[in-house]
């Protein structure tokens, strides 16, 4: 497994949290048992206040899960997957 952090980013204006459809929707997709359909585990995740930004940390085989389970939030906004390591993984190799 890899960690990843994804960014989604949307408009006030494209905000899914206020639509009756969408936001119902949207949570279920970011549900951990959905994730685990695409092989993977959300570590966590959060939404920065007033910003419509969705901040996750994901552990998944591969960036093309990723992709393909981030795939309904390009529809509202922008989507960066960056992949990552833990802290301890940074100081084991000496280097970020």
């Amino acid at each position: 497994m890899a960690l990843f952090v994804v960014t989604h980013e949307h408009t006030a204006e494209t905000c899914p949290s206020g639509d009756k459809q969408m936001a119902p929707m949207l949570l279920q997709h970011l549900s951990k048992p959905n994730a685990s359909k695409f092989g993977i585990d959300i570590k966590a995740s959060a939404v920065i206040d007033g910003k419509h930004t969705l901040q996750m940390i994901l552990d998944a085989g591969d960036s093309a899960k990723v992709h393909e389970f981030m795939a309904p939030f390009n529809q509202m906004g922008t989507v960066n997957i960056s992949e990552a390591n833990s802290c301890e993984t940074v100081v084991e190799r000496a280097k970020c």
